[in-house]
């Protein structure tokens, strides 16, 4: 099976490099035969890498230890769910999912669009088949999941694999790597059509229509596979934090911060013409932070418990990178007339402006964060010392530059299109601002005197406000014109405009996101080594090991601390924290128990036996407010749903469109 495996991958890259090929011959030729033809070779290359992704899929539940791949990531112990996630859990799986999640999308895209664009599609083809051939490259020649065990290539029995990562054996990791794929692989298709439109200079916004939808949907992707990460750090890691800055988690938010800006200014394309530049540059940028994201998990130059070890597979992205930057910017730059903006901005204090500061500021931001990421490879280069920047480094730099981006956020709503008028400016900024300056004072009344937790929150109270005036403003027009009741107005105005108010349903979980991470100015955390039943404090809870038991199962031993809870005397019921041995692995790990609240998360992690007779040794955090983030997390996947959804004016407007063109071609048939 191994065999045919190869082999699929052999004959997919082999009938990616034709795609490429006959895409454009054909479209040079005029050829619509090769077009056709290399059309059809993607929904080929489709058939033939889910055919090996499902032979090493069944490798893997079977145990086919035969296989190196396998071997490393995989062993009868391990449940079935975990047998299948280790299809993404190692360098040479990990690469063969990236090459079938873009060969699926690709045949999609292609299918969609059978009919339409047909100037710009050969050109979208060679841009995803060339992408999908360097990682079929990968998958061949340099990375093959199919190798066998034995320096020979012969088989030679392994006996029982070593399983995956335990890190990874955790149900949030199960799903966080397929989720951030296909984030960074869905940017793939935006780019292609861009691309597209750039080569053949092709009128209008065709492609930014075309793709606003695929761009949404992987920016929903890529969001929820940060938050799942998030999630994961928080709950299986031990220490409690949901970002530490590491250079892998950097590496996924840098394409998120860029398809961000994109997201924001591809309306002022639509609505105005402009930005045309700025389109072309986010879109290309979103797209090569994806692949340069993809190669600082898998180069080994930086080091992080999310990255693989170190591989010579750095250097082919490296090339690949190269070219590929070095191409689209000297297209860009040819194509400037081409991308001249249809209208100018006329006053700072506009709309318009809001979304270029929105941009700069977003860019700027990823700036900062990849220049942190690589500053230890470039500080090496330099001057032969690995320096690295820490997380309060990148908390310094950040923070104001985060609390700028939710002002930004709550302003843009206030200033209309073109200009603003000083006294719209000065109604619209009255009661959001007075609110948000008095929840400050009122705050430091009650003691606070951090300086940026204030002004975080004073911002989280503007932006909200802004917000849930515009629902309130649309939904009691439309309430008193239709009388309707007020809920049933809010599920209207949003339904006539869900791309508005969804955004805004978005931009409100990101305030909710900034309490929670504001929260973390206000942790406190102890760690006491205790015997069995003696109690110790943190802050105004009482927490007591009441036991300590132990046991084991195929695969892993553990053992478990039952700890008694209680706040100001009242009795709160128990945590119960593990500690697991990985028997494979040889590899410890803490499984922690949260009591999770709005107002604040009581995190206990069980570190093992300490070195006194029948004592335990506990770490206690007390976390305020970060169960807002992940309430605001669930939230902006919902706005992010609501976006994609039709919006009824739209709908309303095609039904007419059909009906007038039905009207008109009836008395020709009758004729």
């Amino acid at each position: 099976m191994e065999n045919l495996g190869s082999l699929a991958l052999l004959l997919a890259f082999c009938l990616a490099i034709y795609a490429v090929v006959g895409s454009v011959a054909g479209r040079l030729r005029r050829n619509a035969f090769l077009i056709a033809s290399a059309e059809r070779a993607v929904y080929s290359i489709w058939f033939l890498i889910t055919l090996a992704s499902a032979i090493l899929v069944h490798a893997l539940i079977t145990g086919d230890y035969r296989l190196w791949y396998v071997w490393q990531h995989a062993n009868s112990a391990m449940p079935v769910a975990y047998k299948f996630a280790a299809w993404w859990g190692g360098q040479e799986g990990s690469l063969l999912f990236w090459s079938w999640l873009l060969s699926t999308y690709s045949a999609v895209a292609i299918f969609q669009n059978r009919r339409k664009l047909r100037e710009i599609m050969p050109y979208v083809v060679s841009v995803l088949m060339g992408t999908q051939a360097f990682f079929l490259l990968l998958n061949v020649f340099v990375a093959s999941p199919f190798t066998l065990i034995g320096q020979d290539g012969t088989p030679v029995t392994a006996g029982d694999g070593r399983g995956l990562n335990p890190l990874l054996q955790y149900p949030a990791m199960a799903i966080h790597p397929p989720m951030l794929y296909l984030g960074y692989v869905g940017m793939t298709v935006p780019f292609a059509f861009a691309i597209g439109s750039l080569l053949t200079r092709m009128p209008g916004d065709a492609w930014i229509h075309t793709t606003r939808r695929w761009s949404l949907v992987t920016w929903m992707f890529q969001s929820i596979g940060i938050l799942l990460g998030a999630g994961w750090a928080y709950a299986a890691l031990g220490w409690g934090g949901y970002w530490a800055w590491d250079p892998v988690e950097n590496a996924s938010l840098l394409p998120w911060l860029s398809a961000t800006a994109f997201l924001h200014s591809v309306m002022m394309q639509e609505k105005k013409g402009m930005m045309k530049v700025w389109n072309a540059v986010l879109v290309s940028t979103t797209f090569f932070l994806c692949i340069f994201g993809t190669f600082l998990t898998r180069s080994g130059i930086v080091s992080s418990v999310h990255a693989f070890a170190q591989s010579p597979i750095g250097g082919y992205f490296i090339g690949f990178l190269a070219i590929g930057i070095a191409a689209t910017i000297y297209l860009i730059l040819d194509r400037l007339d081409y991308l001249k903006s249809e209208a100018e901005l006329e006053s700072v204090l506009s709309r318009e402006s809001s979304f270029l500061f929105n941009n700069l500021v977003l860019l700027a931001s990823c700036f900062a964060v990849l220049w942190g990421t690589l500053f230890p490879v470039i500080s090496e280069a330099a001057t032969g010392e690995k320096i690295s920047l820490d997380a309060a480094w990148f908390n310094r730099l950040m923070i104001p530059i985060g609390l700028f981006l939710l002002f930004l956020t709550g302003v843009g709503p206030l200033f209309a299109w073109r200009r603003t008028s000083a006294d719209s400016l000065r109604r619209n900024f009255l009661i959001p601002g007075v609110a948000a300056c008095l929840a400050v004072v009122a705050l430091m009344a009650a003691g606070m005197r951090q300086f940026y937790p204030l002004i975080s929150f004073g911002f989280c109270l503007f932006v909200a406000w802004t917000i849930f005036a515009e629902f309130f403003r649309g939904a009691r027009a439309i309430s008193q014109k239709n009388e309707m009741g007020f809920g049933r107005a809010i599920i209207e105005l949003t339904h006539r405009n869900t791309r508005r108010y969804g955004g805004y349903i978005v931009h409100m979980a990101i305030v909710l996101m900034v309490i929670g991470f504001t929260g973390a100015a206000f942790n406190h955390d102890v760690t006491a080594e205790v015997k069995v039943g003696e109690p110790f404090r943190l802050g105004l809870y009482e927490l007591k090991v009441t036991e300590v038991t132990d046991g084991d199962n195929p695969n892993y031993t553990w053992q478990h601390a039952k700890i008694a809870i209680s706040k100001d005397g009242k009795d709160l019921g128990f945590l119960e924290p593990e500690r697991q041995f990985y028997k494979a692995n040889e590899q410890p790990v803490g499984r922690v128990a949260i009591r999770r609240r709005l107002n604040e998360d009581l995190y206990l992690n069980f570190a093992g036996m300490g070195q006194q007779p029948d004592t335990a040794v506990v770490q206690a955090y007390v976390f305020p407010l970060v169960g807002w983030i992940w309430l605001g997390s669930a939230l902006l996947v919902f706005g992010t749903l609501i976006a994609l959804v039709p919006s009824k004016i739209k709908l309303q407007y095609a039904r007419t469109q059909v009906v007038g063109v039905t009207k008109k071609t009836v008395p020709v048939e009758s004729k």
